[in-house]
């Protein structure tokens, strides 16, 4: 390329900057020194909204001095002594810019940053602690609580199941329905005591002698009023029934819907007349001994069987119901426990949280409502699987709850020592009308 050049003349002259307005860059003066720049502060305080850094940053490097960083701590990471750990999980986890997420996004966000060697245990234990994922977020475990059937019954009419169908259109100024293997209308819902007369009186006209109605009212009554999602599991009869009564109401009066107690013995006798999948048998064949027609009868009259005769058979059909009862029960219980997990085991004392979702909560929007209330602490086991715990006087609910509405809580802050937990905010339950806050 120079022999190249050597055909031309060249003439360098010079050319004022002021000129050179599209210059290039090769032809700028190189300056070798670096250019120092002050401390001094350009941008006004009251324009700042924030430091860039937080302030841990420089108690960590305050507190190194006493606890230094060891030697396996990563050489890109920031080790975080002893008495600032539980301050860093919380800038991390509480922060609005990550929405308290789970252990295994905060343990990673803290990682990123920071280090220290129980780093990840420690997180485990920060976030289970957590009052505001505890309250807000929904348990994805299976249901606690394995299925445990009601003792089944070694006699006709030891146990009855009770249910009540209340809010129906005023009929003859009839509204409710008590429903006790007769279907018995009524003006309002019965108070307990009001309950045990209509038994007593209805089991008095249906032909029972004094000595059974004694005997039934007057026993060792066990009432069970805690709070349980299996209810219904446990003791269907009074739920199916319900529901059966219901269809054939609907059926009977479903254009017009003010006549319903009109059809209440028609209900009630085709509701024992169809069998049932758990015996196989209609209730006028378990108590009865035999099946009433159903349709009017042309043959010849039967004659009534002899007392032994009907005895007998009353006895051989009981025995048959038992059978199919236990086969019902074995059946619906490993169907259900499939889907559930053992009870967990709880002492006195231990702190629980509380799931709302049986809660009327005073909130705009359900969607948006904490899925537990609490924490609170556990007076007694009530065996098999329910929990007293100790509800705030305000709360005029049953404190009874069946385990599967209760998850573990750390204790809290301040109440080592102490008998009462602190106030915690948690949203109005509803109590007949009322507000009622912890």
């Amino acid at each position: 390329w120079a022999l190249f050049f050597t055909q031309f003349e060249f003439k360098v002259t010079y050319r004022p900057g002021s000129k050179n307005i599209k210059a290039d860059a090769l032809s700028h003066q190189f300056e070798s020194s670096q250019t120092s720049y002050s401390g001094e502060q350009i941008i006004p305080s009251t324009l700042i909204l924030g430091p860039v850094q937080w302030d841990i940053m420089t108690e960590i490097t305050e507190y190194q001095n006493t606890d230094p960083p060891p030697p396996e701590c990563p050489p890109d990471r920031t080790y975080v002594p002893q008495a600032l750990r539980n301050r860093v999980m919380q800038l991390v986890h509480n922060s609005p810019s990550t929405g308290h997420p789970g252990i295994t996004a905060t343990a990673h966000l803290i990682s990123n940053r920071f280090w220290w060697p129980t780093l990840q245990r420690d997180t485990i234990e920060f976030v289970h602690n957590c009052s505001t994922c505890n309250i807000t977020k929904s348990s994805h475990q299976r249901p606690a609580g394995l299925l445990l059937p009601l003792p089944i019954p070694q006699r006709p009419w030891s146990h009855i199941a009770i249910d009540f169908v209340t809010d129906l259109p005023s009929s003859r100024n009839f509204t409710n329905i008590f429903t006790a293997c007769r279907l018995i209308p009524l003006t309002k819902l019965p108070t307990a005591f009001e309950t045990a007369e209509i038994l007593m009186e209805q089991y008095r006209i249906g032909g029972h002698n004094s000595h059974h109605v004694s005997g039934l009212l007057s026993a060792n009554i066990s009432v069970s009023i805690s709070v349980s999602p299996q209810a219904t599991t446990q003791n269907p009869t009074a739920r199916s029934n319900t529901s059966t009564m219901n269809s054939l109401a609907s059926s009977y009066c479903h254009a017009n819907q003010s006549d319903w107690s009109r059809y209440i013995l028609w209900a009630e006798y085709a509701q024992n007349s169809l069998s049932k999948p758990a015996t196989g048998l209609t209730p006028f064949q378990c108590v009865l001994g035999f099946q009433p027609p159903l349709f009017p009868w042309t043959g010849e009259p039967s004659q009534l069987p002899a007392v032994n005769d009907w005895l007998q058979r009353s006895e051989e059909t009981w025995n048959a119901a038992h059978v199919h009862l236990q086969q019902a029960v074995r059946r619906v219980r490993d169907q259900a426990n499939r889907l559930r997990r053992p009870s967990p085991t709880y002492t006195p004392g231990q702190w629980v949280w509380l799931s709302s979702r049986d809660l009327r909560l005073r909130l705009p929007c359900r969607k948006l409502s904490p899925r537990y209330v609490g924490p609170f602490k556990i007076l007694r086991q009530i065996p098999p699987v329910s929990y007293s715990l100790a509800l705030p006087a305000n709360y005029l609910i049953s404190p009874t709850f069946h385990v599967s509405l209760l998850k573990p809580a750390g204790v809290p802050r301040g109440v080592e020592d102490q008998d009462e937990a602190e106030d915690v905010s948690t949203p109005p339950v509803i109590v007949d009308g009322e507000e009622a806050y912890q």
